[in-house]
């Protein structure tokens, strides 16, 4: 039988022989540890983040669809899972209720990009565009 004992019940600790240490903890680590090696409760978020998925608005449903496009579906869920996690961490943290940021939140933080990407579209599609400020 080996020494060092296997991580049990999502523990922040691994015994390494005769000494134990701490991993390193911090939300994103967190969020990773959790979604990749607890047990059932990758099934569960996954779950979760298909329901939020499907929902016709919000920040999840945008950033699945943003991710699905580049990555695939199941690496996108995976994400909104991560975000959910995420989002969970720092509720029970903070003691806050649950913000979404909007079904907006990626046009709105960045409004160029969006623009660009608008502009280049309409170019695809045969049509010439001139990109005014509205007054």
């Amino acid at each position: 039988m080996g020494t060092s004992t296997p991580l049990t019940s999502c523990a922040r600790r691994r015994t390494f022989g005769l000494r134990s240490v701490a991993l390193p903890i911090s939300a994103a680590q967190t969020t990773h540890w959790v979604v990749h090696h607890c047990g059932g409760n990758k099934t569960t978020l996954v779950q979760g983040a298909w329901a939020a998925a499907r929902a016709k608005t919000g920040y999840l449903h945008s950033q699945f669809l943003r991710l699905k496009s580049r990555r695939g579906p199941k690496k996108a869920i995976i994400a909104v899972a991560a975000s959910m996690l995420t989002a969970a961490y720092y509720m029970l943290r903070n003691g806050v209720d649950y913000r979404d940021l909007g079904a907006d939140h990626f046009d709105r933080t960045d409004r160029v990009r969006t623009a660009n990407r608008l502009v280049k579209r309409l170019g695809q599609l045969g049509y010439s565009v001139e990109i005014k400020e509205a007054a």
